[in-house]
């Protein structure tokens, strides 16, 4: 495959609400264009399988239907893609312990390669840990991308930005969009902030049976606890130097100490605590980014993004305001860090996840 690829991303998050599935076209450096999308959402069984499966490790109790299940949910979106000549299939983030057992994406992109007929590149974490990186996060090279056709689109200044996605867990990342590549040093730097949908979504579901706070109209009825954002703050993950990354349920005492506020107020709090981390994480910046731009499925929470612009000293806006999408940013990522991994390019480096020196992970499997 020489050129520019049409690439099939697909990223099922530790939201663990569905499956991402966009199309990119790209060399590996450039983006020569965007297009379709779709998106798959778990049925109430497949989220049962998932959530059992969380916080275990290969050969744990449900690992393997969590992972039969991955690779199953993904071939039926994929499917709808004959146009793709590769796909980058991130798996299903179970576990996350990168000093320690590793880290554990369930899914088989061998299995995924043979039910599509198509090459597959997969496993995009571990080989940076192995090398003593974090493994997370992974989107970081690809903001640079964005930032960079966003600037050549005329969507934003030739000036450093941030991308902010809110998913399960928050991860930032602060761009030089005029640098020569994402592996260029100080080109990016990039870190998980801290929990962000994760708390709130479980909270939603463990205390109303809902899958979100839609809109984030509970939380913006509710009074934020100010005593549990301080004792949250005072964790010692939030003076970490970065590069930095974070478990799912890292933060799992941040559930416990909003246990006794009513439905309301724990949803403020939970969501206030997420945008304090992000306010926190901002001491790090090498310059002050001017912009915010916020993807994931917490920007479309607008108690959330109202917390940020309190806490946040830069215009915080929805990252469509780049002219981009802010719900497929981390499907197309894996898009476009799969023709990559396909070039022998770096994925991730040590202003992104620490690793000692620039790192092209991920395996390929041919059908």
């Amino acid at each position: 495959m020489d050129g520019f690829i049409r690439a099939l991303g697909m990223m099922s998050g530790t939201s663990l609400d569905g499956v991402d599935a966009a199309m990119i076209e790209t060399d590996g450096i450039r983006i020569a264009g965007f297009g379709r999308s779709a998106y798959a959402a778990y049925g109430d069984n497949e989220a049962h399988v998932l959530h059992a499966a969380l916080g275990r490790w290969q050969g744990g109790e449900g690992v393997a239907e969590a992972a039969a299940l991955s690779v199953a949910a993904h071939a039926g979106l994929a499917a709808d893609f004959p146009e793709a000549e590769l796909v980058g299939y991130h798996g299903q983030t179970l576990a996350h312990d990168p000093k320690g057992r590793g880290t554990h994406q369930a899914g088989d992109g061998a299995a995924l390669a043979r039910a599509l007929g198509r090459p597959v590149v997969w496993d995009f974490r571990s080989e940076d840990v192995r090398q003593g990186g974090e493994g997370a996060p992974l989107a970081p090279f690809f903001h640079w991308a964005c930032a960079h056709w966003a600037v050549g689109q005329g969507h934003l200044p030739q000036a450093p930005v941030a991308f902010l996605n809110l998913g399960g867990v928050g991860n930032i990342t602060w761009v030089d969009p005029s640098a020569a590549g994402p592996e260029a040093p100080g080109a990016c730097l990039a870190f998980d902030t801290g929990p962000a949908n994760a708390p709130v979504n479980d909270l939603m579901r463990a205390r109303l049976g809902r899958e979100r706070d839609e809109g984030g109209a509970l939380a913006l009825s509710g009074t934020v606890s100010e005593s549990v954002i301080g004792g949250f703050l005072a964790h010692p993950y939030f003076t970490r130097l970065p590069p930095k990354s974070l478990d799912r349920d890292d933060f799992s005492s941040l559930s416990t100490a909003v246990a006794d506020l009513s439905d309301a107020d724990a949803a403020a709090t939970l969501t206030e605590a997420t945008a304090a981390a992000v306010g926190a994480g901002m001491a790090f910046m090498p310059r002050p980014p001017a912009t915010l731009l916020v993807c994931g499925g917490g920007r479309h929470n607008r108690a959330m993004m109202a917390a940020l612009a309190r806490r946040v000293a830069a215009e915080v806006v929805p990252v469509e305001a780049a002219g981009l999408d802010g719900d497929m940013i981390e499907a197309q990522a894996f898009g476009w860090l799969a023709v990559r991994v396909l070039r022998g390019l770096p994925t991730s480096g040590p202003e992104t996840t620490g690793a000692p020196a620039p790192v092209c992970g991920g395996r390929i499997s041919y059908p």
